[in-house]
């Protein structure tokens, strides 16, 4: 199967995910929501299947592995020094192999391609407040799911959808890595939120400094933010475009369970609203996204704004055949002359 088209960032993610989809299936508490969100996750892509296949191998195969009381050494058939596709398989599915053997001295912590902890955590209809591993606080908006990896050389975040707010734990030796849609943001210890929609991704520096890359792959370059910086970048941007926020800006009214449109057009809105939706909105036409609105509302009342829109605005509601709401402009009448 050619899989040229996904970068080195998207096959990690794959490669992640497989992994946290082969320890929640095994463990004692997975429910059936559970299961059904894996088999669409499964079924979403061919690489999907072929991913976790492998995991479950390798899970089968740690199953019968010896358990010594000292720290075992865990052999992997490619070396550490090959960073191939392959290895990304067993330096992924081996930290499966810590809910199995003792943890100690591992080859692959010790060569820096293996972590020695992995957090799951994820928000559906309440904001939630959690500590990572390293003692880092995050606060994740609604619908926000995140994985944390803790290696040698540089602790991770994976940021799968939605929004987190970190206060990094300060550590000079072990940078800060979150990774989010196709680049990434680096620093050691910092106040900075990052929010992910589909493709876009937006990162806003409140205190200390970050280091910015529309491209994970690409670990030696990046663009740094100063306090009250954004960057934001899409799936195959070169480089994220900066900018400083202004005064008012809104970009962290989440944090206390709002949400905040300025004059802001629907075609800018939709991102920020259809985070908080099951179905996303759609728009029927580029003239709709034109239309502006404004307004404060609850991010857990989003639902009711759908339906209050026509009242507010020169819009009105269809629904698409895949079941989405769709905003329609009102024609105005022609100008009479």
């Amino acid at each position: 199967m050619n899989h040229a088209s996904l970068s080195a960032a998207e096959l990690d993610a794959i490669t992640d995910a497989a992994a946290h989809w082969c320890m929640r299936l095994h463990a004692e508490d997975c429910t059936a929501a559970e299961r059904t969100a894996f088999e669409q996750w499964r079924s979403a892509h061919p690489l999907h299947a072929e991913e976790y296949q492998a995991m479950r191998e390798i899970w089968a195969t740690a199953d019968h592995l010896p358990r010594p009381e000292l720290a075992p050494v865990v052999p992997f058939p490619v070396k550490p020094a090959a960073r191939s596709r392959a290895l990304r398989h067993y330096a992924a599915a081996a930290a499966i192999t810590l809910l199995a053997l003792p943890a100690g001295a591992w080859i692959g912590w010790e060569e820096g391609w293996l972590p020695n902890s992995y957090e799951h955590f994820e928000s559906s209809t309440a904001m939630s407040q959690v500590t990572l591993g390293d003692g880092s606080q995050v606060e994740l908006n609604l619908g926000t799911e995140l994985r944390f990896m803790n290696f040698k050389d540089e602790r991770r975040v994976t940021l799968v959808k939605g929004e987190a707010f970190f206060k990094v734990q300060h550590d000079s030796q072990h940078p800060f890595v979150v990774r989010a849609g196709s680049g990434q943001t680096k620093v050691t210890g910092t106040q900075f939120n990052v929010w992910k929609y589909q493709d876009q991704v937006k990162v806003t520096l409140v205190e200390g400094s970050v280091l910015v890359t529309s491209d994970a792959s690409d670990t030696g370059s990046g663009y740094r933010l100063g306090p009250g910086m954004q960057a934001v970048y899409h799936k195959g941007d070169y480089e994220p475009i900066l900018s400083q926020t202004y005064a008012h800006d809104t970009s962290l009214a989440w944090r206390n369970g709002k949400l905040i449109l300025d004059n802001v057009t629907l075609d800018q809105a939709l991102p920020l609203i259809n985070r908080y939706l099951e179905k996303p909105l759609r728009l029927a036409d580029g003239s709709t996204g034109h239309v502006r609105i404004s307004g404060i509302y609850n991010t857990t009342e989003v639902k009711r704004l759908i339906s209050n829109l026509p009242k507010v605005l020169p819009v009105y509601l269809t629904q698409d055949k895949q079941g989405n709401t769709v905003l329609n402009r009102i024609a105005l009448p022609p100008a009479k002359g």
